[in-house]
């Protein structure tokens, strides 16, 4: 759990990261231009799922930095939790390369890989943190 702890904390930082571009996210992809063309319901349910994803991630940094510990395999409840959160990175990624627009990945390619390394990342601690192979 040496290695692990650290490696954990900085899985909260990433996680904070990510909230935070979230408030950059909205403008580099015209949200107010393509979201004027729902129905107002959608596009209220799409901010408000917007705002929630923001706190999430927040609550997963707020995770990592107070119960680092825990989450590396100090209780099971932390190893649980390690691995909810490996399984949730792990299909963020397989949603990033098969369901979204290759044109629009393209067009934003530093951004891309970006977000590619840092989900990428998460899966593989949190999925190590779970499984306990290290220590």
């Amino acid at each position: 759990m040496k290695i692990m702890v650290p490696l954990i904390w900085i899985a909260g930082a990433v996680h904070l990261s990510i909230a935070i571009s979230n408030f950059w996210v909205p403008g580099i992809f015209h949200y107010r231009e393509n979201l004027v063309k729902l129905s107002p319901i959608v596009r209220q349910v799409f901010v408000v799922h917007s705002i929630y994803m923001v706190l999430v991630l927040l609550g997963f940094s707020g995770l990592c930095f107070f119960f680092a510990h825990d989450l590396a395999g100090g209780s099971s409840l932390g190893r649980a939790l390690s691995g909810f959160l490996g399984i949730f990175w792990l299909l963020r990624v397989i949603l990033q390369f098969g369901f979204y627009d290759r044109e629009t990945r393209a067009l934003h390619r530093p951004g891309d890989v970006a977000y590619t390394f840092a989900t990428v990342s998460l899966a593989v601690v949190f999925s190590i943190a779970a499984l306990g192979v290290v220590r």
